[in-house]
């Protein structure tokens, strides 16, 4: 069980190598960017991202989803490479064809999406959901061979040569929003065009052609589209009820607040790349139902204690990061981080439902969930601004939950652990909350008390029993054989 945790780790190290660099230099480049570029230009842009993403889940048809599902049925590679090229091929077609209609359509498109007409803006954001959604396929081929070298340079590749191209636009240039969406996405343009050349080399770049393996594709890929795309849309659909319902200066402080929770993040798309290969890779039934449970409740752990540090420290976070204007974003900032953890549980369950062949049933949970959004969107955000819409993401994720949970206990029967999940989020919560209500705000006595509250978690954890003898007895262990190490004694 801790092998595949290990290799669940170096994979997801591997994956979240870029993730960590991007948020790395997010996190750094905030404050020029906040300073060079207004909430409203900021809501306008971040607003703009994050439909591009939505728009590239359609367009899929969920082909990626079935690639990497696929990719582990068959271990004969002649028939690998054929299900390569034609996965490469047919979404360099659909995105084409969508791009071409994209720019036509763009003045229009951009008053549609962000009430303010701005063909070019909107003509770089099309060139983004290109260059997006073919390198999230180039991605995917790398990942499936475990690739993990490969994958490191040309993720890094990518977010160093976007954070050098949105500074020069941005802060040298001066081009605001526009310079912000065409600095994300043309490096995106060069490390595609890169990754192909790769790619071709190795027979892994094809025309687009119909077969027996398309179609198998779609029949399996197709029924996750609406769910993924209900899911991504709780992540997108704020920001655009924000900038209409209230302002795009709120959609540009609540995005901010997503910057800010990074860490989250930045786990939750290495965990999303790293674990569906990780799991359909474990053919036995009874250990692969151990391994679910493992995994969610080191996940929920994991995450756990970076949410319950984002909510006792996230004010002096904002005050260090981001401009004086943007500093209510911290108001967010803990249902943010709430909802991206949420959003990586959720993930457990899609790849249940998915080692089943029944991708149908995530379906009805996403619908719930954004129902749930929708409405809580509509009437928290009148009287809370981004902390409802916040708490409208973090309800909805919930309901998801506990839906899917419904549909698919009897697929796959996991044996989650439910009492020490209980005691996770009952220290985690206690502290957190109780810090948050009852703690200094302001100051250097707020900073110490509430590090000091952030400590007290694991230690709680350890007297109430919640790691088990062998778990601690294997921490102790690596411990040990650390300080016994030779560069250790140096």
């Amino acid at each position: 069980m801790y092998g595949y945790l290990k290799r669940l780790a170096t994979t997801g190290a591997a994956y979240q190598a870029s993730s960590l660099l991007s948020g790395f230099f997010g996190v750094f480049t905030l404050p020029l960017y906040t300073h060079h570029l207004a909430p409203s230009a900021y809501g306008y842009a971040e607003t703009l991202l994050t439909f591009i993403i939505l728009t590239s889940i359609v367009l899929r048809l969920g082909i990626g989803e079935a690639f990497v599902r696929f990719w582990f049925d068959d271990e004969d590679r002649e028939r690998r490479d054929r299900l390569a090229r034609t996965t490469t091929g047919w979404v360099l077609a659909t995105t084409s064809a969508a791009a071409i209609a994209g720019v036509f359509f763009a003045g229009p498109l951009s008053v549609a999406l962000l009430r303010h007409r701005d063909a070019v803006l909107m003509g770089y954001g099309v060139l983004g959901l290109w260059a997006f959604t073919n390198l999230e396929i180039g991605y995917a081929l790398l990942r499936v061979e475990e690739r993990k070298r490969a994958y490191l340079t040309v993720s890094c590749a990518n977010v160093v040569l976007t954070v050098l191209l949105t500074v020069l636009l941005v802060v040298v240039g001066g081009y605001g929003a526009r310079g912000y969406v065409l600095g994300n996405y043309a490096a995106s343009t060069l490390v595609l065009l890169g990754l192909w050349a790769d790619l071709a080399g190795r027979r892994r770049l094809g025309l687009p052609r119909r077969d027996r393996v398309l179609r198998g594709m779609v029949a399996f890929g197709s029924p996750t589209v609406p769910a993924d795309a209900a899911v991504f849309a709780l992540n997108v659909i704020d920001r655009a009820w924000l900038l209409r319902a209230d302002s795009p200066r709120a959609a540009g402080l609540y995005s901010v607040s997503i910057k800010l929770a990074t860490v989250v993040v930045v786990a939750v798309r290495g965990f999303q790349a790293a674990w569906p290969p990780l799991a359909y890779s474990v053919s036995d039934e009874r250990e692969a139902r151990r391994l679910y449970a493992f995994v969610t409740t080191y996940y929920c752990l994991a995450t756990g204690l970076v949410v319950a540090a984002l909510t006792l420290l996230g004010r002096w976070l904002v005050r260090l990061l981001a401009a004086g204007s943007y500093f209510p974003a911290h108001r967010a900032l803990p249902w943010v981080a709430l909802g991206w953890a949420l959003y990586g549980l959720f993930l457990v369950f899609v790849t249940i439902a998915g080692r089943a062949k029944v991708t149908t049933r995530t379906f009805p949970a996403a619908v719930a969930g954004l129902a749930i959004n929708v409405g809580g969107l509509a009437l928290l955000i009148g009287p809370l601004g981004i902390v409802g819409a916040g708490i409208s993401l973090c309800a909805a994720y919930l309901v998801m939950l506990v839906a899917v949970h419904l549909l698919t206990r009897r697929l796959f029967v996991v044996p989650f652990e439910w009492g020490r999940l209980a005691l996770l989020v009952a220290v985690l919560a206690g502290v957190s909350v109780g810090g948050e209500l009852l703690l200094p705000t302001h100051g250097v006595a707020g900073f110490v008390t509430r590090l000091v509250a952030l400590g007290l978690i694991p230690a709680l954890l350890l007297a109430l029993r919640f790691f088990r003898p062998e778990e601690t007895r294997r921490v102790t262990t690596l411990l040990r054989r650390r300080a016994d190490s030779p560069a250790a004694a140096g």
